[in-house]
């Protein structure tokens, strides 16, 4: 953009998601944004490899693309899947048809992630394809081959320099060695031939934390926005919380949520503990806890419902989180949040105020963390809400945009 030049605000936002159905966080956001931008009245044109479209993407300014193809964890020809995930050739014909639609001088590509479904094929289509691209990493696929840094045979955060020896000769997988090494060569086809991260020209990190963990990554050249998830608080009076006494945890129930070790902790404090969620370690959770309540899944009314009991949230999660919505909800609703200090949750948390950040994901810090919530009374909610409202995510969404069609070539 030549100085002195006017900002160009998109007419239309190509939006590219693995899935057009609301499965996960990512999803989630994806489908907000695009009724986000549809509402203000931006044409928006919703491209998924996958899933039935959320009913929420029914918008006379939204138009649905769907390929009709499955995620790699349901593709039943476990050989197509494989290769399917390593490079989709089928998405990126049908998406670089797509693109070619759109005027770039008036038309942004917005993608919400590619490793489940789309596949790192895509990645030329965003570093050198028709239209200015901006990318939003919901996780860490760019760099971490199980995209979380996270060493799931250990339990513990990942520091291994993504695709250096240490990590290739590490099984760090959720699953066996195997699945490591698949990994490994989809890694190897997003750095190569997808030409990602190296050649992404702008790039959205949603917290502090991911855009510290994802820096070294990231070449000079690209441009890195801030730009926090949307935060929707239902239109309710907030919660007077000091008044509950139920600690809750909302999530999957797998190993790097944290969710055993709050069981332990909840049992050894001596308090309520309600999971409303679902997982594998469900029956482990129950054993340590007998009297904890796991509801399993619930619907957003009902999560509203069970957050609006609650005396704290607790986010115990043992991954560096990207974002943690349900805490930035709960603190925008006036509910305390529990977290450590190694996930995006912690943001959001003004210590001693609005929750309580401890520094050790053992058992014995989080149950002095609980403790402390005593201590805690009831705050002001206006100052998050306005933070992180729809509006001031849309603001900043403009922004980028603006800045990827000024300097698009």
């Amino acid at each position: 953009m030549s100085q002195g030049t006017a900002p160009i605000r998109p007419e239309c936002v190509v939006l590219v998601s693995d899935f057009a159905n609301i499965n996960g966080g990512q999803a989630k956001v994806a489908v907000d944004t695009a009724v986000l931008l549809a509402d203000a009245g931006i044409r928006v044109h919703f491209f998924a490899a996958t899933g039935e479209p959320d009913a929420a993407l029914r918008h006379r300014n939204i138009e649905i693309e769907v390929l009709g193809q499955a995620d790699i964890l349901a593709e039943p020809n476990r050989m197509k899947a494989a290769c399917n995930g390593i490079w989709n050739r089928d998405a990126a014909a049908a998406l670089k048809t797509c693109l070619l639609r759109f005027d770039p001088s008036k038309t942004v590509m917005h993608c919400h992630g590619y490793a489940k479904a789309l596949s790192p094929s895509i990645g030329p289509l965003m570093t050198d394809g028709p239209l200015p691209c901006v990318y939003t990493m919901h996780e860490y696929f760019l760099a971490c081959p199980n995209g979380g840094f996270y060493d799931y045979q250990k339990g513990a955060i990942c520091h291994r320099r993504a695709l250096g020896t240490s990590c290739l000769t590490t099984h760090c997988d959720v699953r066996h060695p195997a699945h490591k090494a698949w990994r490994v060569l989809r890694q190897v086809a997003t750095v190569g031939p997808g030409r990602i991260p190296r050649r992404l020209k702008d790039v959205i990190y949603i917290s502090h934390i991911q855009g510290r963990v994802m820096a070294p990554y990231m070449a000079d050249g690209t441009r890195m926005h801030h730009v926090p998830n949307p935060v929707s608080p239902p239109d309710l009076p907030p919660v007077e919380a000091t008044a509950n006494d139920l600690f809750l945890f909302v999530g999957r129930l797998n190993p790097e949520k944290g969710g055993l070790i709050f069981a332990r902790a909840a049992k050894a404090a001596g308090i309520k503990a309600v999971f409303v969620g679902d997982g594998v370690e469900a029956e482990a959770i129950r054993a340590a806890n007998p009297d904890a309540l796991i509801t399993g899944w619930q619907t957003p009314a009902q999560v509203q419902d069970w957050i609006g009991r609650a005396r704290a949230l607790v986010f115990p999660s043992l991954w560096s989180e990207t974002f943690g919505l349900v805490a930035y909800e709960a603190i925008c609703r006036g509910v305390p949040v529990v977290c450590g200090e190694w996930n995006a949750a912690q943001e959001v948390v003004e210590n001693g105020v609005n929750g309580i950040v401890y520094r050790d994901p053992g058992v014995d810090a989080l149950v002095q963390a609980i403790s402390d919530v005593d201590r805690l009374s009831q705050f002001d909610t206006s100052g998050y809400i306005e933070t992180y409202s729809r509006t001031r995510h849309f603001d900043k969404l403009m922004k980028v945009y603006e800045a990827s069609i000024g300097n698009h070539v």
